[in-house]
């Protein structure tokens, strides 16, 4: 059985914040889950995470929903 959650953020900076994570999402190699991220608009961001389990769903889901919440704030300090 496959998991799957999605997350749509409207945020202001959505194309930086989903360029800063580009890294992570190139260099994932974890077998059990994947994560497709994109823009939609101008301003959101959608976060697409797939998972064998729910063990690997919410390992994943931990990873990039803390990224995006980093790089938002580091949008709103500079």
């Amino acid at each position: 059985m496959l998991h799957e959650a999605v997350f749509r953020f409207t945020i202001v900076h959505a194309d930086m914040i989903y360029r800063s994570l580009l890294p992570e999402l190139s260099d994932e190699l974890n077998l059990r889950s994947s994560t497709r991220c994109w823009v939609e608009g101008t301003d959101t961001l959608v976060l697409q995470v797939e998972a064998q389990d729910i063990a690997a769903l919410r390992a994943a889901l931990n990873m990039f929903l803390r990224l995006v919440s980093i790089a938002e704030e580091m949008q709103e300090i500079a």
